[in-house]
C-alpha cells in the first residue's frame, strides 16, 4: 500500500480514534491494550498511528525499560500494577507482563518452572484486572519469516535504522522455532472468554495497522460525543507595538 492511499484511509479512523478519546474521558472508562508480537513485527509503528492524532493525557503508552534489582526481586506481575489505567485513561503496554511467556522464556532469562508458573498464573491476574472494571485487549503481531529477514536486514543498511537493532535482536532472530512454541502455549494458557488474544498479520504493515485501528474501534463501545460549539470571540487590543528586538533568528532554508 502507497503512503499516499495509507493517509487517506487512516483519517476517518483518526477521526473515530478522538471520538472514543472523547468519550473515554468523559465517562471514566478505563482500556488497556497490550501489543506483543514477533521482533519487526511492527508494535511500534501501530502505536505510532494509534496515537498520532489523540492526546498523551488520555492515551498513555508504557514501554518498560529492563527490570531494576528490586523489581526482580518483587512478585513478578507486580511492576505492572501501577501503569494500569485509572478512569478516563487508555494505557497501550508497548510489550507487557507477557515478556515473561517470550522473551525471558526463549532467551533464558527466566527458568521454565517461572515461565510455566507465569502461565499459569496470568489468566486469574486478567479475570481481576477485568472485574475491576479495565477493558482488556490484547493484540499479538504476526509476521513471515522472510519478511522478518527483510526488516532486520534494511536495519542494517540504512543508517536511518541502525538504532533500531539491538544485539537481543540478532540473538533472537535464531529462536524462531522457539519463538513459535512459546507463543502458540502462551496462547493455549491465555486466550480466556475475558481476555482474548487478537492475531494480526503485519506482513503489509500499512494494511495491518489500518485492521487493528478499525479493530480495537469495534472492541471499544464508545457512542460519539456531540462536537462543542465554539466560536472565537474578538481579541482584545490593548495598543501594543512590540519593538525591533536582537534575537536570533532560525535560518530560513527551506
Amino acid at each position: 500500500m502507497k503512503n499516499k492511499e495509507f493517509r487517506e484511509l487512516v483519517k476517518p479512523l483518526h477521526a473515530e480514534l478522538v471520538a472514543m478519546q472523547e468519550w473515554v474521558r468523559a465517562t471514566g472508562a478505563k482500556v488497556c491494550v497490550i501489543f506483543e508480537g514477533r521482533d519487526t513485527a511492527g508494535k511500534g509503528g501501530v502505536i505510532k498511528a494509534i496515537t498520532e492524532r489523540v492526546s498523551p493525557r488520555v492515551f498513555r503508552v508504557v514501554a518498560l525499560p529492563t527490570p531494576t534489582e528490586r523489581e526482580k526481586s518483587q512478585m513478578f506481575l507486580q511492576r505492572y500494577v501501577p501503569h494500569l489505567p485509572a478512569a478516563g485513561e487508555m494505557v497501550i503496554f508497548d510489550r507487557s507482563w507477557y515478556n515473561r511467556a517470550g522473551v525471558e522464556r526463549v532467551m533464558g532469562f527466566c527458568t521454565e518452572e517461572q515461565s510455566t508458573q507465569f502461565l499459569a498464573d496470568v489468566p486469574e491476574f486478567e479475570r481481576a484486572v477485568v472485574r475491576s472494571g479495565v477493558l482488556l485487549i490484547k493484540y499479538w503481531l504476526e509476521v513471515s519469516e522472510d519478511e522478518q529477514t527483510l526488516r532486520l536486514q534494511s536495519r542494517i543498511d540504512d543508517p536511518r535504522k541502525y538504532w533500531k537493532l539491538s544485539p537481543m535482536d540478532v540473538k533472537s532472530y535464531t529462536h524462531w522455532d522457539d519463538y513459535s512454541q512459546a507463543r502458540d502455549d502462551m496462547f493455549r494458557y491465555s486466550d480466556t472468554g475475558w481476555a482474548p488474544w487478537y492475531v494480526a498479520n503485519t506482513d503489509d504493515k500499512k494494511r495491518g495497522r489500518l485492521n487493528i485501528i478499525s479493530h480495537l474501534l469495534d472492541q471499544v463501545p464508545y457512542t460519539p460525543l456531540a462536537a462543542p460549539d465554539i466560536e472565537l470571540p474578538e481579541r482584545v487590543r490593548s495598543g501594543y507595538t512590540s519593538p525591533h528586538l536582537a534575537v536570533t533568528e532560525v535560518p530560513v532554508r527551506y
